[in-house]
C-alpha cells in the first residue's frame, strides 16, 4: 500500500511516524520546529491530533472524569483540563500541513470527530489514523473509512472481538488500504507488556500491513516488532524531555529517533532471505576457516602423526574431517613445515 508517496509493506525499509501528541506545549513555533527536526532526524511522517476538549468530552468533575490512576502521568487532572491544555490549535494545522510539506515530510492527523474529518480533508492529509481509544467510535471510522484514503488504526486496550468489529466496519464502508498497529495503552508502557509476537498474527488474522505503536522508552521493542514483521512504527517526540509537557515522559529526543530511524532498517535490512551455504561477500573468508597443515617436516615413508599434522588456520589444505583418517598413514612424498595438506594420497 502506498501513503502519499511513499509505499509500505514488508519489502520496503520500515515506515517512520513522529507524533508530536500535545508536546508542542501550545507553542506554534515549537510545533514548527518539531516537524523540522523530525524530517531532520529521518522519520517519514509527522502525525497531529485533531480535536479540541469538547469534540472529545465535557466539562465535568466526579467520576471517571477525574484521572485518579496513581500510576499516571496525568494524576489529579480532570479529562477536559487534559485535552485543553493537550490539543493542537485547528488554526495552527494549514501553517504545520504546509511546513512538512516544505520539509519533505508527510504529515497527517488523527481526527476525533466527524469535523475532525472534514477539515483534514479540505487540508488534503493523505491518510487518516485512529487512536486506540476511538476504535469503538464506528460512526468515526464510518466518516473515515467514507473518505477512501489509508487507514491507520491502534489496537490498544482492545480484545480480539472488538478488533474484528471494527475492521469489519472499516472495510464496509470502503477503507481498501488498511494498517493494525499493536499497541499497549499505558503511558509509559514496558517492554514486558508489548507483546510484539501478536504482529504476525495480526497480519494472518486481518490481512492488512501491520506495525507498532509503542509508548516504552527507548528504541528496543520498535527494532524488535521490525523483525517480527512491522511495517510501520509510531513513536512520540518531542525536541526534549526536560520541556515537560503532556507525553514527554515517554517521547524520543532527536538523538534518539535518528536512532530509532537507522536501526529500525538495519533490522529490517537484516531480515534477508532464508540463506545457506557461501555467500559471495564471504568467499575470501574461506581462508580463515581450519585445515590440514603440515608443521613438522615429513620424509616419504614417514607417518603421519599428531606432532606433524595440525588443524590450523588457514584454509587452503584439506578439510578437518580427514585429520583422524590421516594420522598413522605413510606419506608417498616429502613435505615441508608449512605446506598445506592438499591430498589423503600425500
Amino acid at each position: 500500500m502506498k501513503i502519499a508517496n511513499y509505499s509500505i509493506g514488508q519489502n520496503h525499509k520500515p515506515f517512520i511516524i513522529a507524533e508530536m501528541s500535545g508536546n508542542h506545549n501550545q507553542s506554534l513555533e515549537r510545533a514548527l520546529k518539531i516537524i523540522k527536526t523530525a524530517a531532520e532526524c529521518g522519520a517519514d511522517a509527522i502525525k497531529l491530533q485533531t480535536y479540541t476538549a469538547d469534540t472529545i468530552t465535557i466539562n465535568q468533575r466526579g467520576g471517571l472524569f477525574d484521572i485518579k490512576d496513581d500510576t499516571s502521568l496525568w494524576k489529579n487532572r480532570n479529562l477536559y483540563e487534559l485535552y485543553e491544555e493537550a490539543h493542537t490549535p485547528w488554526e495552527w494545522h494549514e501553517a504545520m500541513f504546509k511546513c512538512a510539506a516544505d520539509n519533505n515530510i508527510i504529515c497527517f492527523s488523527t481526527p476525533f470527530d466527524d469535523t475532525a474529518v472534514d477539515f483534514l480533508e479540505n487540508l488534503g492529509t493523505p491518510a487518516h489514523k485512529i487512536a486506540s481509544f476511538e476504535n469503538n467510535h464506528f460512526p468515526l471510522l464510518k466518516k473515515v473509512a467514507k473518505t477512501g484514503m489509508p487507514v491507520i488504526m491502534s489496537t490498544g486496550a482492545s480484545t480480539l472481538a472488538n478488533l474484528d468489529e471494527a475492521v469489519a466496519v472499516l472495510r464496509a464502508n470502503g477503507c481498501k488500504d488498511l494498517v493494525l498497529l499493536k499497541c499497549t495503552s499505558n503511558y509509559p508502557a514496558s517492554p514486558e507488556n508489548s507483546n510484539v509476537r501478536t504482529i504476525p498474527h495480526l497480519r494472518d488474522l486481518f490481512q492488512c500491513e501491520v506495525g507498532l505503536s509503542d509508548h516504552t522508552m527507548g528504541i528496543g521493542v520498535p527494532c524488535a516488532a521490525v523483525t517480527l514483521g512491522a511495517t510501520v512504527i509510531e513513536k512520540h517526540f518531542c525536541l526534549s524531555r526536560a520541556e515537560g509537557g503532556v507525553d514527554s515522559a515517554f517521547s524520543l529526543e532527536p538523538d534518539e529517533l535518528k536512532s530509532l530511524v537507522i536501526e529500525t532498517e538495519r533490522a529490517w535490512q537484516s531480515l534477508g532471505v532464508i540463506q545457506y551455504g557461501v555467500q559471495e561477500s564471504e568467499k575470501k573468508s574461506l581462508l580463515f576457516k581450519r585445515s590440514i597443515y603440515v608443521v613438522k617436516d615429513i620424509k616419504s615413508g614417514e607417518a603421519f602423526t599428531e606432532e606433524n599434522l595440525r588443524v590450523i588456520r588457514p584454509g587452503d589444505g584439506l578439510p578437518p574431517k580427514y585429520y583422524e583418517g590421516l594420522l598413522g598413514k605413510i606419506s608417498y612424498t616429502d613435505l615441508k613445515a608449512g605446506t598445506p595438506l592438499q591430498s589423503i594420497e600425500s
